[in-house]
């Protein structure tokens, strides 16, 4: 890194306490890093107590992609390509990214995360996204029966 002043690092403090290095511009594509690094300045690092350094790693990989993307002006078809793959990752890590994504205000991450979720119960029976996604019915017949009552509108297509 050279020392010019767009080259700046920012010191971002995991859950479980561990500093990662990253660019400035890099870094400040989190709405909430970017305020704490205008209210607190860059001598200190950003504490990101709510976000696991398993998770920080992966949210910095796609904030670094997608800064390079954009300086490079790569086309929409790659970016695409790669947030597709970047996607690729059990349901534990997908919903920490959701988590991770909205708590740090990456809004183009919490688009692509919440995406994916919704991707995976388009057109699924309630029974087939409790499968899924490994969720208890916690519905009597009598409430799910009038659960589908109320919402046989969404049926109705």
């Amino acid at each position: 890194m050279s020392d010019d002043s767009e080259c700046t690092a920012v010191k971002l403090k995991s859950k479980q306490e561990e500093i990662f290095e990253v660019e400035k511009e890099v870094a400040c594509r989190s709405v909430t890093v970017k305020n704490m690094v205008e209210d607190t300045g860059l001598e200190s690092p950003v504490p990101l107590p709510m976000v696991d350094s398993k998770i920080l790693i992966k949210v910095i990989e796609y904030c670094k992609y997608h800064h390079r993307a954009e300086q490079e002006s790569l086309p929409e078809d790659d970016k695409n390509v790669w947030d597709k793959d970047f996607v690729k990752v059990d349901d534990e890590t997908l919903f920490n990214l959701i988590l991770a994504a909205n708590y740090l205000d990456i809004k183009s991450l919490l688009d692509l995360t919440c995406k994916t979720v919704a991707d995976e119960i388009k057109g699924k029976t309630p029974e087939e996204i409790r499968i899924r996604f490994n969720i208890k019915n916690d519905f009597t017949p009598e409430e799910e029966e009038e659960v589908k009552r109320e919402n046989a509108w969404c049926e109705e297509r």
